[in-house]
């Protein structure tokens, strides 16, 4: 039997495992990779509002951990595709039912945010902190000093 870990314990290394799954855009390089190994621009076109710089640290972090093999093409041009590895590949069924419940459960999410938004007692930063960074409420919007008039 190998080794207990329990991720609810400060030091143990699986909370770096779940960093790394629940990480930006790991989620998305492993959705895209699902079918076919991919090249850089095919995996930035794919993922829609990806930078170049998060997209690359994202394939070396994955690589890295071995989630993800990078292999470099002797074509003309020269090029480099990345490939799920059968790590990589382990997550796709666990990865899938979280999307699935995600895009399930969007009407509920936005329905607890409106809510939320409607409820005095929750204060910006609490609302801040919900959502994902650069996004803002009309409300927020239509507050702030550079809103259209």
């Amino acid at each position: 039997m190998g080794k207990a870990y329990n991720v609810m314990a400060a030091t143990c290394p699986s909370r770096t495992v779940l960093h790394r799954i629940g990480a930006r855009w790991t989620v998305f390089v492993v959705n895209a990779l699902d079918r076919a190994p991919m090249r850089f621009t095919e995996l930035k076109a794919h993922i829609r509002g990806i930078t170049p710089k998060a997209l690359t640290e994202t394939l070396r972090a994955m690589e890295y951990d071995g989630l993800i093999s990078r292999t470099e093409i002797s074509a003309n041009p020269p090029h480099v595709e990345y490939a799920l590895t059968d790590l990589g590949r382990s997550l796709l069924v666990p990865l899938r039912a979280v999307r699935e419940w995600a895009e399930h459960h969007v009407p509920d999410i936005e329905r607890a945010r409106a809510q939320a938004e409607a409820e005095p007692s929750l204060t910006s930063i609490s609302r801040q902190a919900t959502r994902p960074a650069g996004e803002t409420t009309a409300v927020e919007a239509a507050r702030s000093p550079t809103a259209p008039a």
